[in-house]
């Protein structure tokens, strides 16, 4: 299935795009040493050392004037630097306006530079796949660095969404770049703005690094994710900001051996594993390090969300060194999440808690419920652990609430721990 892009490059973008066809190894360390992120980030690069082939869009009958419809010569290039052995380069000019249709990027050695814009009316989805709009797939070796923007024109796309107006009926909107089974992936030093819908979605890949990435939307805008990771493993993000409608972050279904570092989140939902078990689904989320975070003017802090009638379980997470400005919910582990127009009916089955960790959070709460626990009846939460917490209110005192939580807490723990069994050392 094919899809619409238009492609704008101006001057100081830049969008680089690496595929080499290798042995894929797995080598990501589950360790992280960040402190909490600064007030920017930066990223000094190196001159990339030009090998291989190019190949310039304009020799196969690109105009560039945005009006003129440069698919074919994308298409084109694109089959043509598939048939080298060794790696080629696709390069989009700066300065110009490229409209792209519908493509997919299929697996083959090459690297594309520019920048790209898309289609801002959504009816020019129709009959395609409304999910997609850059779209990768059975790639390995893959790097998408530059300087530039992709811009996802999502306006009109929040328009029609149900969450904006629950008259209209509720719809798939695209997202911006899709990574479907995809391995030794890096993805830095770009910027998307208004994507459609969850600006970055990886799923069913392997070896994953992203950093120096900017993610932004309005904070209107509705399931606007900044980074989705599902079934997929050995993932990195570092030194990456995200202003979103939705979680900055999220992992669900079948991920692990996560690490995210230097993160900056606002506004949005926070970060969130989950949501997990809809639909009695199992889900399995495992390994997950967030180790320095600033979030600021979040619905959400750090949060764990699954659904009632799910099974499989999330464990072995941690949550250190964040940061919080005016956070509504700092930290929140909810297993009655309900997403729906109806209230969910009760369920005794539930995706299991266990091994969670959340040392060294700090900051203040938008609420007077800095920390919340609500567990399930037939699966309580097990192996909770509060370390060097310290959360305030401006609007009165801060207060914690377990439902069903089991766990410990070590050191200085404010709002107080509220396990019935709490094993506290000081």
């Amino acid at each position: 299935m094919e899809f619409p892009i238009n492609c704008i490059c101006t001057s100081n973008l830049l969008l680089v795009i690496t595929l080499v066809l290798l042995h894929f190894t797995s080598s990501l360390e589950f360790e992280s040493f960040l402190q909490l992120p600064r007030s920017g980030f930066s990223v000094i690069r190196k001159p990339r050392k030009e090998v291989g082939i190019f190949l310039h869009v304009t020799a196969y009958g690109a105009v560039g004037d945005g009006i003129h419809d440069d698919t074919e010569a994308f298409r084109n290039a694109w089959k043509v630097a598939c048939t080298f052995p060794q790696r080629a380069t696709i390069i989009v000019p700066e300065g110009f306006t490229y409209l792209v249709q519908p493509i997919d990027f299929a697996a083959c050695q090459t690297e594309i530079l520019g920048a790209i814009i898309a289609p801002k009316d959504p009816k020019v989805w129709l009959g395609l796949n409304p999910r997609k709009w850059l779209y990768f797939h059975g790639v390995e070796q893959l790097t998408l660095e530059g300087g530039g923007t992709i811009n996802g024109m999502g306006k009109d796309w929040w328009a029609l969404s149900c969450k904006t107006n629950a008259t209209l009926p509720c719809h798939h909107a695209p997202t911006a770049i899709t990574f479907h089974r995809c391995k030794n992936l890096k993805v830095r030093d770009i910027s998307i703005i208004d994507s459609q819908q969850t600006h970055i979605t990886f799923t069913n890949c392997r070896s994953i690094v992203v950093s120096n990435v900017t993610l932004t939307a309005p904070v209107e805008s509705p399931n606007t994710d900044g980074i989705h990771i599902s079934a997929s493993s050995d993932v990195q993000v570092s030194d990456t900001s995200i202003k979103t409608g939705d979680d900055c972050v999220s992992i669900v279904s079948n991920s692990s051996r996560i690490v995210i570092t230097g993160l900056a989140c606002g506004p949005g939902h926070g970060i969130s594993i989950g949501s997990l078990g809809r639909w009695s689904e199992w889900s399995e989320v495992r390994d997950v390090m967030v180790d320095g975070a600033y979030l600021s003017n979040t619905q959400n802090g750090v949060r764990i969300k699954t659904w009632q009638g799910g099974a499989g379980y999330v464990r072995r997470v941690t949550f250190k060194n964040v940061w919080m400005e005016n956070v509504t919910n700092p930290i929140i582990v909810d297993q009655y999440y309900c997403d729906a127009p109806e209230p969910c009916i009760n369920q005794t089955s539930a995706v299991h808690v266990d091994k969670i960790s959340f040392v060294g959070i700090k900051g203040t709460s938008g609420s007077d419920e800095a920390i919340r626990f609500a567990c399930s009846d037939s699966s309580p939460c097990q192996g909770l652990y509060l370390e060097d917490i310290q959360l305030i209110t401006y609007t009165g005192v801060a207060t914690s609430f377990c439902w069903k939580a089991q766990g410990s807490s070590s050191g200085v723990v404010y709002p107080s721990p509220c396990f019935p069994t709490n094993e506290s050392v000081i």
